[in-house]
């Protein structure tokens, strides 16, 4: 890293205005009106890659996010300049548990299934894991190079349901009824796996740049968690209650004051529980999850913010619609935000 990249992102006012938008963020989080829409577009730089060679990506990353300072200080729409090591993707932690993760010719990771019966399950062995060693040591480099005008996004940590589902396939859900005990031994695995991985990151990295997977999307306030509950629309109301929610709630409570819940699907069914899930502080919504917003506006709590991913169906002037502005962030690349309604 250069000393013209290393000035520029820890350049005082680049700071400030990142800063400026937290501050009306958290506002947002404890219920005060803005003076207009919340409008996020983070500027990232994202790796998938697993190699040893890791370093020439994170300094090189850095260098493109400093090119980038001067749009990350509008004072507008909140543009963090954010960097991500997430090797394996969405497998990062399926691999971590020994399943065999590799890539395919367009980049994408994928899994085979565990080849264990469900139950059997056994928390791995962090220390000797390659990949485990260098995301901790891509995570130290970062806070060497002391750069407090970059935010931290950490891997794919997913959720216990979302693990389970890469390591299993249907017949996870399968054995919610046919051998109860042995799911629930195998997503405590997990989950306890899940929420060491969170509270490791938390050590060295500084709670201001500590933030979750998709930061560009997703940046909350400081302090806040984040799980993926993509696969909880294949659950119904009662298996996700019984199996996978107090698990959820385990996990956000790792943070002081809770987080969020990513969802891209149909989840509805599983509003009433979320409204009694303390830490769940915020639902991220987008493509057919999005098409919902009015039915979570409504049913949510008014503690509990949306992330309303904009997309054809629900463009912008929807959101507004059913949220007039409030309670609501939008992560769209807009040139300024619009005037609240109602």
């Amino acid at each position: 890293m250069s000393p013209q990249t290393a000035d520029t992102l820890r350049d005082p006012p680049l700071l400030a205005a990142r800063e400026a938008h937290l501050a009306r963020l958290a506002a947002l989080y404890a219920g005060e009106t803005l003076g207009h829409a919340f409008v996020l577009c983070g500027i990232g730089q994202v790796t998938e890659d697993d190699t040893p060679d890791w370093e020439p990506w994170l300094d090189g990353a850095l260098e493109r996010l400093a090119g980038q300072a001067d749009r990350a200080r509008d004072p507008l729409v909140f543009r963090p300049l954010t960097l991500t090591y997430n090797p394996h993707g969405v497998h990062f932690v399926d691999h971590l548990f020994g399943a065999d993760v590799f890539r395919l010719e367009d980049g994408s990771w994928q899994t085979r299934y565990l080849a264990i019966p469900i139950g059997a399950l056994e928390r791995p062995d962090l220390d000797r894991n390659p990949s485990w060693r260098r995301a901790q040591a891509v995570a130290h480099a970062f806070v060497a190079r002391d750069v407090p005008g970059v935010l931290f996004g950490l891997p794919t940590i997913a959720s216990a349901l979302n693990v389970a589902l890469n390591l299993y396939g249907q017949e996870i859900i399968l054995a919610m009824m046919t051998d109860p005990e042995a799911v629930a031994h195998d997503l405590r695995v997990i989950n306890d796996l899940l929420c060491d991985l969170h509270r490791w990151y938390r050590a060295p990295l500084p709670a201001a740049q500590l933030q979750c997977i998709a930061v560009e999307g997703r940046c909350q306030p400081p302090g806040f968690g984040q799980l993926c509950g993509c696969s909880t629309q294949l659950l119904s109301p009662g298996l996700y209650r019984d199996f996978v929610a107090p698990l959820d709630e385990e996990l956000l409570a790792v943070y002081p004051h809770g987080g969020m819940i990513h969802l891209c699907g149909t989840h509805t069914q599983h509003l009433p529980v979320w409204r009694e899930v303390l830490p769940l502080r915020a639902v991220q919504m987008n493509d057919r999850a999005a098409e919902d917003v009015e039915v979570y506006f409504r049913e949510l709590r008014e503690d509990q913010i949306l992330y309303a991913n904009p997309c054809d169906r629900v463009p912008v002037e929807r959101i507004m619609a059913a949220t007039g502005g409030r309670r609501v962030v939008i992560p769209a690349d807009l040139p300024e935000p619009p005037p609240l309604r109602g």
